[in-house]
């Protein structure tokens, strides 16, 4: 028997449970991991409200805890996956940390990086969207029709 290697979506999954910790304290439910090598190095959620910090997206808090683990301002060998679409701000990180790949689940068309042209990625960087983009955008969507 062989050992199957995590697939994107895998990734994704973890991504998600991340975001379930945002919507259980009321953030936005955004989720994020970084991989290097098949592992994960960092992870994070939207913790906005919680630090009062409009930075501290999903992205932010994953970057830093995998920069950190990996002792490196760099992370070109690494991925992202992450349940939004990156807005402007994240997007500004990811150029600064030159990471390796970006895969997002829900596109955001107000604030997602990909609107902005050029785009602000590094230009090593790639880029996958719509990995488990349906369960990405229900627990969004769930999430601010509650607050109607």
């Amino acid at each position: 028997m062989t050992i199957r290697e995590k697939s994107d979506e895998d990734f994704m999954r973890l991504a998600l449970k991340e975001a379930s910790y945002a919507l259980e304290a009321d953030e936005i439910p955004v989720g994020a991991v970084v991989v290097y090598n098949g592992k994960v190095v960092g992870k994070g959620h939207n913790q906005v409200e919680l630090l009062k910090d409009v930075s501290a997206h999903a992205e932010m808090i994953a970057l830093t805890a995998a920069s950190q683990k990996m002792n490196s301002k760099y992370l070109q060998d690494c991925t992202l996956y992450v349940t939004l679409e990156p807005c402007s701000m994240c997007a500004g990180a990811l150029f600064w940390y030159q990471i390796g790949r970006v895969v997002f689940g829900a596109s955001d068309e107000r604030r997602g990086f990909s609107r902005l042209i050029p785009t602000p990625l590094h230009p090593k960087t790639t880029v996958i969207s719509g990995v488990l983009e349906a369960e990405c955008s229900k627990m969004l969507k769930l999430f601010f029709q509650s607050l109607r």
